[in-house]
């Protein structure tokens, strides 16, 4: 059966590292892990192409190791994350007016109802990504999860709009289609890290996922099934390395490795009398590199993209004890020894570390259940589901809108092909995984289809 499945390859270009993750499902509907790659990431800072032709080397030698642990596999589209301190997100308030009142809500009306928000103010030089609708509401019924079916006079949503540099996104389209590849789809980061850690009753409970990555850390906030608010706090692990190169006058190579073998994110779990020796440089003395000094630089950091986590919190009214999943910890940051005790005394939540292992089969490399390759595992699941998605909606004989190069952008509520089936109208079908995924569109390469760019 399994054979029968396409093998769906996720692509992270991260700050770090570029991963290359090949996968497909099994027969029980987790993914059997067929091709992985890695490689140092030199063009990219802060989650953004800087350097495009470094970033396609890179993405290159990933390949070449996903191809040297797999030789008979074949590679031609990939799903890539998006990140950057580019990212924003706004909420806005739609409604619209019905014309025809005998009849119930139509997936036409919601349609016409998410490609008004691609009207929305944005500064210049931005492009809307992607507009989520939450919660719905008909005449004077709010809290709608899914109208259609109803009926009434007005119809109208709360969305979560999410805008992005438009160079930016051009860069990483350039970067991947100079490697050969084609961007199957462009997915934002937080949300495929989501969908890699988070299991249905996380959604229904509420969580933040905080993924700390080399240049960024990224946050994703879900309130009872929908996505509350989205945020790209400019800080990562590469600051973090940065502060300790800067305050105890090693070298970077040093710092890294310091961070991860003897780093904590608490100054007072640290022993006071442990020292770390450095090699002198070029014949200098040795360096003795106290531990409690190198725990309060890393310390500071972490307190301060926590503070950041509960800022954004606050913006969206849920820094209190409303989020029964608490924070999940996940990306190359979150390994840090003592960082639940520092993100629960900041941010008063309780938390815990986020493995991508929830979606994936036994026997899978050891390797990918590291909180590192969130991005990339969720990457594929997010493959997955637009593959899933389709083949429910061509048999049931629904076909989904899609952005082309003639049309107006049109963002579906992607429809449960089961509201055809006789059942109440307040199931809330989107409190799971599947359903919030379902409820997104992400064809971001559409965006560059609208501009003719004789550079490609």
């Amino acid at each position: 059966m399994n054979q029968e499945q396409p093998i769906i390859v996720g692509l992270d270009i991260g700050t770090t590292k570029i991963a290359a993750i090949a996968g497909r499902k099994n027969e029980f509907g987790k993914l059997e892990i067929l091709g992985f790659g890695r490689a140092n990431s030199n063009g990219v800072q802060h989650g953004m192409v800087l350097n495009i032709d470094q970033t396609i080397k890179a993405i290159q030698l990933a390949l070449e190791n996903c191809y040297a642990s797999n030789p008979n596999l074949e590679i031609n589209e990939v799903y890539v994350g998006i990140a950057g301190h580019h990212i924003k997100s706004l909420q806005t308030r739609g409604d619209i007016v019905r014309q025809n009142l005998d009849e119930e809500i139509s997936q036409a009306e919601i349609d016409r109802l998410v490609a008004d928000q691609y009207r929305t103010y944005i500064p210049a030089g931005d492009k809307i990504i992607d507009v989520i609708p939450q919660e719905f509401t008909v005449d004077n019924f709010q809290n709608i999860p899914n109208p259609i079916g109803y009926s009434g006079v007005k119809v109208g949503a709360n969305f979560h709009i999410i805008t992005g540099d438009k160079n930016a996104i051009r860069n990483i389209n350039r970067s991947v289609e100079k490697a050969g590849l084609v961007t199957k789809d462009l997915v934002l980061q937080p949300l495929a890290s989501a969908a890699a850690v988070m299991c249905d009753q996380d959604l229904e409970a509420g969580v933040a996922i905080v993924d700390i990555g080399g240049g960024t850390t990224d946050l994703a906030v879900f309130y009872e099934g929908i996505l509350k608010h989205t945020a790209v706090i400019p800080f990562g692990g590469e600051n973090i390395t940065s502060d300790i190169k800067t305050g105890l006058g090693v070298l970077k190579t040093q710092a890294e490795q310091m961070k991860i073998q003897f780093g904590s994110a608490l100054a007072d779990e640290a022993k006071a009398n442990a020292f770390i020796t450095i090699p002198g440089l070029r014949g200098m003395a040795s360096k003795e590199i106290s531990v409690k000094n190198l725990a309060n630089i890393i310390q500071a950091r972490m307190s301060e993209i926590m503070d950041f986590v509960t800022y954004h919190l606050k913006q969206v009214g849920l820094d209190n004890k409303s989020l029964n999943g608490g924070i999940i910890l996940t990306g190359g940051g979150s390994q840090l020894k003592h960082l639940i005790q520092l993100t629960e005394y900041v941010t008063g939540l309780n938390a815990r570390i986020g493995y991508p292992n929830e979606h994936l089969s036994g026997g899978h490399i050891e390797e990918l259940a590291k909180p590192m390759y969130s991005t990339c595992i969720g990457l594929i699941l997010k493959g997955y589901n637009d593959y899933e998605s389709k083949n429910k909606q061509l048999s049931t004989g629904f076909i989904r809108v899609q952005m082309t190069r003639e049309t107006e952008p049109v963002v579906e509520e992607t429809v449960s092909t089961e509201t055809d089936e006789a059942k109440p109208v307040n199931i809330k079908p989107r409190k799971t995984l599947q359903g919030f995924m379902n409820s997104m569109k992400r064809n971001l390469i559409d965006l560059f289809q609208d501009e003719e760019d004789t550079k490609f």
